[in-house]
């Protein structure tokens, strides 16, 4: 039986008396008191006591007085009068029924004041008694309510009340604090970074049992749990290879465009006006040309993604650059641009030309040649070829990933605005548009044929997992050799990762969170962004986690902005200070020595590489990396579309071309301290120091 204060012990077979003024209404028997409360309990909870009091003289039996506690029933009207008559106050204050006092003395002291006569003969007793005893009981040093109340809450609770004698509203008002903070407290431990993974455990996603291997959560294998929120691709680590320069990058993708037969895929940000921008452009055309003066003409495509408000920039522009190709191949050349359904309305007429942009954009950088990928965080642009350094992967010969990323580039097509050959746009037929119809609608729309895709892919290689790992009719390795399948074994894992926040997709947001959560001690955590403007969550996770974390960041001189005119100018500035304010978070926790920021510096170069680098505890190889668009901030988690891939590998020889991918980029950084802030160049003005955190989640 509960023992609470409140708690009422009630006889088994309590005897049912007649009420005399009520005739065969049943009153409330004479309840025998555990011990002597000084708080009587709401009326829920004396809801509950009443059941076992029942005619019937069952236990658990229901009370059968109709409509007692329904609403203007006489249990209601009586308690909403003795409260009226200051019997019962709001928590119920003092009083009790056939308590004992301190002393042991039965309480039997008349009631100074008679309640109103149609109250019930037990109803009448009980307020009486309430009375009596809040009177001769006012001296007392604490009520006992409130030291029950306060031995549940903190010690310091206890302490406080001690010292309050005579003030027992006052003991049972800090009980009652006590007691919610108590529970806030508990709820706030039952807060567990493990929620982050309560999208794993949706019924709605499809569960496909592990291979052996997968069991036991170690080395790279704890990781395939994201394989339930997006495809799993097994490739050799042998088709993955590292970039190093942009001048690799460009080079790269010229010769791929020049072989590529069947298709080319290219999303990014805008491309630029430049000569190099024009030369891609030419190989474009050029192998376009080819394919249609080919003996056997070849079905070649190519679709281009780009953002409407960055690609309409200035008279000469990335419409106008793709033009040609569009007048002269309009069968197989698509040009889509993204235009984010955030900016509508008055506030697209009103934003001038490029501060539209903060609103949203389309940011993913993939190019696509055959079966053959190149994913980065680079646009197309002269200075991502020759001195803006940046991070480039190339897989080679993957045709499952090459078939996701087609469909996810056309998927953010169809909710795009088309360019046509006289420099206007369209939107697909049936689609609804992007910025004049219903946002909702839109968004829904864009959501489902995202999610689509990703679903698909992702049933399709659940199924290819499970006919790998628990097929009854499998062919063997030389088997799959006899029927000309020479891929070797996967050694390595990608993970396409895609962040949509305007059509509620966060499937980045989420796995990179749990990344972050789940790092152990010992762990080390290689983050870098060309923009240090990390959302609360991520700042979070870096300072109470307990991996060691070297975090990577552009110095004001190798910032895409510096040097920029009007307000842009400032932006470097403005990156400034919020570095300033996280060091000096984490120096005030004492982390200096687990958590530290590194600068890159480069003459003549700017940054902007972004990623992370994972490396297990005890190891000095990384099992996994991020690598793609987002740059770990606001506008990456909530404004613009973004996609990266996971790389998890157990090939050593891969592991090492990522770590030495990680030691080139910090080498060329200097770590910062107190005396960097100290510099003439570090000096950030006040107006900057005001307007960073009204714009900082617009860049």
């Amino acid at each position: 039986m509960c023992r609470s204060p409140t708690a009422l012990r009630v006889p088994k077979s309590p005897s049912v008396r007649r009420n005399p003024r009520f005739g065969s209404e049943p009153s409330l028997p004479a309840l025998r008191l555990s011990r002597p409360v000084h708080r009587l309990p709401p009326e829920g909870q004396l809801r509950e006591a009443l059941p076992a009091c029942s005619p019937a003289g069952s236990a658990r039996a229901p009370y059968t007085c109709p409509g007692a506690w329904a609403p203007g029933g006489p249990a209601r009207r009586e308690a909403s009068t003795a409260r009226r008559w200051g019997a019962w106050p709001r928590r119920w204050g003092r009083g009790s029924g056939r308590g004992r006092g301190r002393g042991g003395a039965q309480s039997a002291a008349p009631a100074p004041r008679a309640p109103p006569a149609h109250l019930s003969v037990s109803a009448s007793a009980a307020v009486n008694k309430v009375l009596a005893r809040r009177k001769r009981k006012r001296k007392r040093r604490v009520s006992m309510a409130a030291a029950a109340a306060a031995a549940a809450g903190p010690v310091l609770w206890r302490r406080l009340l001690g010292l309050l004698p005579g003030r027992p509203g006052l003991a049972a008002l800090l009980g009652r604090l006590s007691d919610r903070l108590g529970r806030n407290r508990d709820r706030r431990r039952r807060r567990s970074p493990w929620l982050l993974l309560a999208p794993l455990l949706s019924p709605a996603v499809p569960q496909v049992t592990s291979p052996p291997c997968c069991l036991c959560p170690e080395g790279v294998h704890r990781f395939q749990w994201i394989r339930n929120l997006v495809p799993e691709f097994g490739v050799s680590s042998s088709h993955v290879r590292v970039l190093a320069s942009p001048a690799e990058f460009f080079e790269l993708m010229k010769g791929q465009i020049k072989v590529a037969k069947r298709r080319v895929v290219m999303a990014s940000l805008y491309l630029g006006t430049g000569p190099l921008e024009q030369e891609l452009v030419d190989c474009l055309e050029n192998t376009l040309e080819k394919s249609l003066q080919a003996k056997f003409p070849s079905d070649l495509k190519v679709s281009i993604l780009l953002d409407f408000t960055r690609g309409s920039r200035g008279r000469k522009n990335s419409r106008t650059m793709l033009l040609p190709l569009l007048q002269r191949f309009p069968e197989q050349v698509r040009v889509s641009l993204f235009h984010t359904p955030n900016l509508r309305g008055l506030l697209r007429l009103l934003i001038p030309e490029r501060f539209n942009e903060t609103i949203g954009l389309q940011h993913i950088k993939v190019y696509l040649f055959d079966n053959n990928i190149i994913l980065s965080g680079a646009n197309l642009s002269d200075s991502y070829f020759t001195n803006r350094q940046d991070r480039y992967v190339f897989l080679q010969d993957c045709p499952e990933i090459a078939d996701f990323f087609t469909e996810l580039v056309d998927a953010v097509g169809d909710v795009s605005l088309q360019l046509q050959g006289d420099d206007t746009v369209q939107v697909v037929e049936g689609m609804v548009h992007p910025y004049k119809g219903d946002r909702a609608a839109y968004c829904r729309a864009a959501n489902k044929r995202v999610m689509d895709v990703i679903n698909s892919a992702r049933a399709r290689q659940q199924v290819l997992h499970a006919q790998t790992f628990h097929g009854d009719s499998l062919l063997t390795q030389e088997d799959a050799a006899a029927a000309g399948d020479r891929r070797p074994a996967p050694d390595t894992w990608i993970y396409p990762l895609i962040q949509m926040k305007p059509f509620e997709i966060q499937i980045d947001e989420i796995v990179t969170e749990t990344l972050l959560t789940e790092a152990e001690r010992g762990a080390k955590i290689y983050l870098t962004t060309g923009y240090f403007n990390l959302t609360q969550a991520y700042m979070d996770l870096v300072l109470g986690t307990r991996a060691e974390y070297q975090i990577l960041l552009a110095s004001p001189e190798v910032n895409g902005f510096f040097g920029a005119k009007g307000v842009a100018g400032a932006i470097p500035a403005a990156y400034v200070h919020i570095e300033r304010q996280f060091y000096r978070e984490v120096c005030s926790l004492g982390q200096q020595e687990r958590v530290q920021l590194q600068e890159y510096w480069r003459r003549g170069w700017t940054f902007h590489a972004k990623g992370l680098w994972l490396y297990l505890a005890g190891s000095s190889l990384p099992c996994l990396t991020l690598i793609g668009s987002p740059n770990f901030g606001y506008r990456s988690v909530h404004r613009d579309l973004e996609a990266q891939i996971a790389i998890v590998t157990e090939s050593r020889a891969l592991q090492q071309q990522l770590h030495q991918e990680q030691e080139q980029l910090y080498l060329r950084s200097g770590v910062v301290s107190s005396s960097t802030f100290e510099q003439p160049s570090r000096q950030v003005k006040l107006w900057v120091k005001m307007v960073t955190p009204l714009i900082k989640n617009f860049f």
